[in-house]
């Protein structure tokens, strides 16, 4: 247990091993609560403001389904499906994904992470290679 000192103007330093463990960095924001006679620092991230984009009715339900597409695919690729091009569109705008990223989620990109998730759940891979050798040998068999 660390002790600290009020110092002018009612400033306290946090002792370098708490302020590690939280992964807290100079400029960080902390609110202070009051408990039982007690000081409660909380850590807290602030996220900048961005823009609002704004989106028609038919977006937003478009938005909404990719979302769960999306989420599906995080969760349960193989049994997931992927993006059409209008998701896409509509997720690249938002910014759920990069518009350098989209190819990754189209069906058709999706479709063959499939079968390579199934392949190695099944066990049908080879490797790891320690060498650039071990794995030209493998792979010409």
């Amino acid at each position: 247990m660390s002790v600290v000192k009020v110092r002018p103007r009612r400033q306290v330093t946090i002792p370098k091993e708490i302020f590690n463990k939280l992964q807290l960095e100079e400029g960080d924001f902390i609110e202070a609560k009051a408990e039982d006679q007690k000081i409660v620092p909380i850590p807290k991230k602030l996220v900048t403001k961005t823009d609002v984009i704004p989106l028609i009715k038919e977006e937003q339900k478009i938005l909404k389904k990719t979302q769960a597409k999306i989420e599906k695919i995080n969760q349960d690729m193989v049994h997931s499906e992927g993006l059409s091009d209008e998701e896409i569109a509509v997720a690249v705008k938002v910014g759920i994904i990069e518009h350098d990223q989209s190819w990754w989620w189209t069906e058709e990109w999706q479709k063959g992470e499939r079968e390579a998730q199934k392949e190695i759940t099944e066990g049908k891979f080879i490797g790891p290679f320690s060498t650039v050798e071990q794995f030209k040998t493998a792979i010409e068999g």
